[in-house]
Formats: C-alpha cells, sequence, structure tokens
C-alpha cells in the first residue's frame, strides 16, 4: 500500500489545488495512467499515478488546495492471487467458478443446460462463495447479459445462494462507464448541463472535447428543448448503497483571477532566479546558409504539414549540444552543481491568455529533427490548450526561448531555477555577411546564452555556443 501525493510541478509550486479526480474507491490503476487533475498557479495539469494497483482510498477533495507532498489518495497492491476480474472488471461468466476474493469455499461444478421438460431432480443445493457467478444458471446469466449486470456484485437469495431470476432483476443498474474528456470539458460540460455519455468525442482516441460539448448543446436546443426542461424537471438520482457518488470539479476562477495568478507565479520565480544566480550572458551570430539548404532539400516534395522548419534545428542543435558540453545541462542544488543524467529541453511557450509554461521534451538529444517537430507541435498545442500531463512540465534540464515568430533578433533569458542555464534563438535574417573574401547576404540567427556563474565561467559558456553554431553548419549530422 502506497500513499499517491500532490507532485511538485515545477519549482515554483509549494501547493497545488486538486481540481478533480479521474478515478474512484476500486478502480484499478497502472504506472503512467492519468487519476487526477491539478491546477497550479500556471495551468491546470492532468497528473499521472507511479504505481501499480488498485485506488483505495480519496483522501483530499476537489477544491482543496494543499502543499506538495501531501498524501491524496491511497494506492493498494494487487494482490497476486487476485483475479483478474477485479483488476479488469470482466464479464463474470469468463471466470472458473471458486476463485473468489473472500476465503475459499468448495467449488461448484458448472451447471450443464438442461431441456425445460427436464428438471434436475431434488437435492440438497450446496453454498455458493458470494461474489462468483457460480450460482447462476444459463437463463439467470444471458439475463444478466441482456440487462449488463455483474453477477459476482449480486447476492443470491436461492437455494444455496444461488442467483435467482428476481436476484437480478431487482440489482441495481450498471454504473454508466467513464467517458473520457478533458478536464476543461468536464468543467464545461457540467456549466452547460450536458451529459458527457451522450457526446460523441473527436479528439485523441475518441476522448470529448470543450468544443464536443458546446456542438452537443446547440444540437440540443435545437432539436430537445423539451427533452431538457422534462430531464431539469427531473428530480435527482440518489445513488442506492454502495454505489460511488459522483464528484463534481470544484468551480474555476474567472479567467482574470488565473491571469494574475500567473504573473505572480512568474514574478515570483524570476526575482528569486535574478536575486539567487549571478548571471553572465553571452551571444553570437551564426550563419545558417548550410542549414537552409539542408531544410530546402529535405522537405522537397513533402506536403506543408510534413515539413521541418528552423526551430527543429535549433532545438536539436541545442540538446546535442548539450550532451558535449554537460556542465550547462543539469542543477544547482545544494550549493553544488548536479550533472543531468539525460538532455531534457524545457520549451518556452506563450499562451494565448497571457504568460507562458515551458513543457519539456524529454531525450531531446536522441531525437530526430523530425520526431523533435512533432514533439514540439504538439506540447505547444496542448500547452495552449491546458492539456498538459504532469511528467511533461518537470524534469528539463536546460530551457530554450524561441522568439524568432515575434521578429525579435535576440532575446537574453533569465534561468529557470534550479537549471544553470538557458538559450535563446531569435528570428532568422538576411544580413550582409563575409564569407571567403567574399562579401554577400546570408540567413543568420542570433543565439544568446544566460547561464549560472556558480556553476561555470565564460568559457564553458563559449564553448557551448561554438557547439551550437558547429552543428548547424553541418545539420546533416544532427
Amino acid at each position: 500500500m502506497t500513499a499517491f501525493t500532490m507532485p511538485s510541478l515545477g519549482a515554483d509550486m509549494d501547493e497545488g489545488v486538486l481540481r478533480e479526480w479521474l478515478v474512484g474507491p476500486g478502480d484499478p490503476v497502472r504506472r503512467g495512467d492519468v487519476v487526477a487533475v491539478v491546477e497550479t498557479d500556471k495551468a491546470a495539469i492532468e497528473v499521472e499515478c507511479f504505481e501499480t494497483g488498485t485506488v483505495g482510498r480519496l483522501l483530499v477533495e476537489p477544491g482543496t488546495r494543499v502543499p506538495v507532498g501531501t498524501p491524496l489518495a491511497v494506492i493498494e497492491a494487487i494482490e497476486p492471487g487476485a483475479r483478474a476480474g477485479a483488476r479488469g472488471n470482466r464479464p463474470a461468466a469468463a471466470e472458473p467458478p471458486g476463485r473468489a476474493l473472500r476465503p475459499p469455499v468448495p467449488p461448484v461444478p458448472p451447471v450443464a443446460p438442461a431441456p425445460a421438460a427436464q428438471p434436475a431432480p431434488a437435492r440438497k443445493e450446496p453454498s455458493v462463495a458470494a461474489g462468483t457467478a457460480g450460482g447462476a444458471g444459463p437463463l439467470v446469466r444471458h439475463l444478466a447479459a441482456l440487462r449488463g449486470v455483474d453477477l459476482t456484485t449480486v447476492h443470491g437469495t436461492g437455494p444455496g445462494g444461488r442467483i435467482t431470476r428476481a436476484d437480478v432483476e431487482h440489482a441495481p443498474p450498471p454504473r454508466a462507464p467513464r467517458v473520457r474528456a478533458t478536464p476543461y470539458a468536464r468543467r464545461l460540460a457540467l456549466d452547460l448541463g450536458v451529459d458527457l455519455t451522450t457526446v460523441r468525442g473527436t479528439g485523441e482516441g475518441g476522448a470529448v472535447r470543450a468544443a464536443d460539448v458546446r456542438t452537443a448543446r446547440r444540437a440540443g436546443d435545437g432539436s430537445g428543448a423539451g427533452d431538457a426542461g422534462a430531464e431539469a424537471a427531473r428530480p435527482a438520482h440518489r445513488p442506492r448503497d454502495g454505489e460511488r457518488r459522483p464528484r463534481p470539479a470544484a468551480a474555476v476562477g474567472p479567467p482574470e483571477e488565473r491571469a494574475d495568478a500567473m504573473r505572480r507565479a512568474i514574478a515570483d520565480l524570476m526575482s528569486r532566479s535574478k536575486r539567487e544566480i549571478p548571471h553572465y550572458y553571452l551571444s553570437t551570430t551564426i550563419d545558417l546558409t548550410a542549414a537552409g539548404d539542408w531544410l530546402r532539400r529535405t522537405n522537397r516534395g513533402r506536403p506543408p504539414a510534413e515539413r521541418l522548419v528552423p526551430a527543429a534545428l535549433l532545438l536539436k542543435a541545442a540538446a546535442v549540444a548539450a550532451r558535449e558540453v554537460p556542465d550547462l545541462n543539469g542543477h544547482w542544488r545544494d550549493d553544488g552543481f548536479v550533472p543531468g543524467t539525460e538532455v531534457n529541453l524545457g520549451i518556452a511557450v506563450s499562451l494565448r491568455q497571457g504568460g507562458l509554461l515551458a513543457p519539456v521534451v524529454h531525450h531531446a538529444d536522441t531525437l530526430s529533427p523530425d520526431d523533435l517537430m512533432a514533439r514540439l507541435k504538439d506540447l505547444v498545442q496542448r500547452a495552449r490548450r491546458g492539456r498538459l500531463r504532469g511528467s511533461e512540465t518537470t524534469g528539463a534540464t536546460l530551457t530554450v526561448t524561441n522568439l524568432g515568430d515575434q521578429g525579435v533578433e535576440a532575446v537574453f533569458g533569465v534561468i529557470h531555477p534550479p537549471q544553470v542555464a538557458l538559450v535563446g534563438f531569435g528570428a532568422v535574417v538576411e544580413r550582409p555577411w563575409a564569407a571567403g573574401g567574399m562579401l554577400g547576404v546570408r540567413p543568420v540567427v542570433t543565439a544568446t546564452l544566460a547561464a549560472d556563474h556558480r556553476a561555470t565561467d565564460g568559457a564553458v559558456g563559449a564553448r557551448y555556443l561554438t557547439a551550437v553554431e558547429r552543428l548547424l553548419r553541418k545539420p546533416e549530422e544532427l
């Protein structure tokens, strides 16, 4: 049994708000499954579970603000002898009789189908273990399948504890399957009164997005106003004993409040950085003629959606150079530098409502430019839609900021603690350039480095920028 705690989703996070539970007691979870939505001062993040087991108890209610490290739920280990049906909620008919979770009892042999006109001879019925379907005949099993009733949850009232037709007919209706939906779509559906089980999702893996909820609402307003009114007049559903009660997400503050909270978080972190970290800055201008030629050859014949842009090469060069100059790739902790074991690039992304996030591309130095481009597009889109996962917001060993699309020629950034460096790229512009004794016009980019003087000196930073330049002059090696 382990505790699922409030994770740290960034160096500037001391506490967070549990916005929504995506699982409930008794639900099986596997390592990497999204189990909750946590709201920080910057964004709502989908948080994964790092253990495999079964959700025991939920210790914190949605809408509660708790410090990092606070236990949120209990994850119970799955017993080695636990039946597969308890993990996957599979149909009871697929389970061999006698494999109950309660103390073992003598197994009951399966009942062979018999003609209705030839009843089985009267005999004393052996007791049937609760939580198994061994005491149900074929007709009862068929009825349970039609009604969607899990026989392992039905208490039999027949002789020897057998499940009868009346038991199935009086069994509580099965719970509706959980609908995959984004946290914002769930909040919007709650506000608009839209039943997510009736919405067709168009997101990844059929997930319901906010646009799908709005579409369903418009369709309901046009064709189902009477049904909506009848539904509103209907009394609320009261959960039966043993049925999990829904846990609605707490209300979210207006966008202005969230923007203010993000600005305060950014202000606190950047003030801490400039107060504690002795920055030094370097810059260099890099000729991108070779990189531009390589991109044109690579993109020739590709559809527009699959073409590489200069940003992919800039990120790849920054990652490979960090591997070659590891003194800039890591963290400053406990008055000492801790080198990173992998190159994880944090990518500064500006948000439409203001502020910024820095989602992380893990193992960036091992990705091809195509894979890095695809990962970058995916992270930027989901960061701006508020659909990042916790693992995608932590672990950065070096941050890159690129303001080239804003027309800025150079950017000198502020280091994101506990990292020890930040790389900046400006716009690709044409400038007079002398090469081989000849003067011409070439595409160039200004690369900058902000580094922590506690961890490195200017000579190390110069080696890093020299490595970036060398790699961009030979893009075929990236």
